[in-house]
């Protein structure tokens, strides 16, 4: 599984960008999305995830209430909306999947997901944030 992503960019704060993870193949050989950003000299953090099989998200509290992930099954496409981004918000985004077979992986709102657990992971997307 290969996953491409795009849609970073300069944005000037208060701004809005759309991070697209598309994946080859199909979904079924997956069982979950992920967004990761590192700043430099930073950890790198769990920004959001979904589940394939259902509604299930996870986003974490950096980022509650201006960043929506999404996914549409039909195109193998995971989708990052970013609103009203802050120059903390600048960082490289990384798309990340799960293997079908880790079964015992599930994204929640109760834990930011674990990089560990993804076996397939995007070049990254540079995003910066500012005036």
């Amino acid at each position: 599984v290969q996953l491409a992503e795009s849609g970073g960019g300069l944005v000037q704060p208060g701004g809005s960008l759309r991070l697209s993870c598309q994946a080859s193949g199909s979904f079924l050989d997956l069982r979950a999305f992920g967004w990761f950003r590192q700043a430099p000299g930073k950890e790198r953090e769990g920004v959001s995830c979904i589940m394939i099989s259902d509604s299930s998200t996870y986003t974490a509290d950096s980022v509650k209430g201006r960043f929506i992930i999404s996914r549409d099954n039909a195109k193998n496409t995971v989708y990052l909306q970013m609103n009203s981004l802050k120059p903390e918000d600048t960082a490289v985004y990384y798309c990340a999947a799960v293997d079908r077979f880790k079964m015992s992986y599930y994204c929640s709102g109760s834990s930011p997901p674990r990089g560990s657990e993804y076996a397939y992971w995007g070049q990254g997307t540079q995003v910066t944030v500012s005036s």
